[in-house]
């Protein structure tokens, strides 16, 4: 598999380099770039397969090399010293990335599953998902969520989810239309990501889209019950929150 690095600090490539080395033999380095521009030019002399690519760098930063690009038909790996602005996105589009200093499990891990896309020959459409989110061209009520189930990866607009139910280490979600997804992540993951979209943890099991809240039946600590008829409880120790979140507008 040829990869390439872009990354502004040549430490962080010579570590890069050993770990891949040492930890995914099937890994080759084509080469390396300082910057963005340099990045650019190193993608399309090389046609990698695999780009490792840090976020943040003088000038034009990682997304901005992206931008830069009409395609993308490699696997992206993107590599930050911190959880910075853009990781959201990231996540959003279930997209790897990596923290330094660089766990060599999760390296192996974030290999392997590039290579079972890289296997398939797709056109990255996680990828292009996350430069619309970055480049903001459609109202945030168009933005596309990456849901991997086990047969596939669907993009999912987050105004057609009325609500997500945890069922052990997966996440059902609920769709308008009557469709159920069964996602392989828990729903933590999608916790802190939803609700900037106008979700509610009502419960430790559930997560509701406000836009689908009919009313709050006043029964036991509390029910939601949503426009499809599906009542959901709200726990005792959500319930402050979620009648502050109320009567703040839905």
């Amino acid at each position: 598999m040829r990869a390439i690095i872009i990354d502004d600090e040549p430490n962080n490539i010579d570590n890069l380099r050993e770990l891949l080395t040492r930890y995914c033999p099937a890994v080759s380095v084509a080469g390396h770039a300082g910057n963005a521009d340099a990045g650019i030019e190193l993608i399309l002399k090389t046609r990698p397969e695999l780009v490792f690519l840090d976020i943040q760098m003088p000038g034009k930063n990682g997304f901005d090399l992206l931008k830069s690009l009409s395609s993308y038909d490699f696997e992206v790996i993107f590599v930050t010293g911190f959880e910075q602005y853009g990781i959201q996105a990231i996540r959003f589009s279930a997209i790897d990335y990596l923290l330094k200093p660089i766990d060599p499990q999760e390296l192996q891990q974030a290999v392997q599953r590039a290579e079972g896309k890289i296997a398939e020959k797709k056109q990255n459409a996680q990828l292009q998902n996350l430069m619309h989110l970055l480049m903001e061209s459609r109202q945030k009520s168009e933005h596309r969520i990456a849901l991997s189930s086990a047969r596939e990866t669907r993009f999912v607009k987050t105004s057609d989810i009325i609500r997500c139910v945890a069922e052990n280490n997966y996440t059902a979600f609920f769709l308008r239309g009557g469709e159920k997804l069964l996602v392989s992540k828990p729903m933590f993951e999608y916790d802190e990501t939803l609700t900037g979209y106008g979700f509610l943890r009502c419960h430790h099991s559930h997560l509701v889209n406000k836009l689908y809240i009919k009313s709050l039946l006043k029964e036991d600590s509390g029910y939601l019950l949503l426009e499809d008829g599906a009542k959901i409880p709200v726990s005792r120790m959500k319930k402050d929150a979620v009648r502050l979140a109320l009567q703040n507008g839905l």
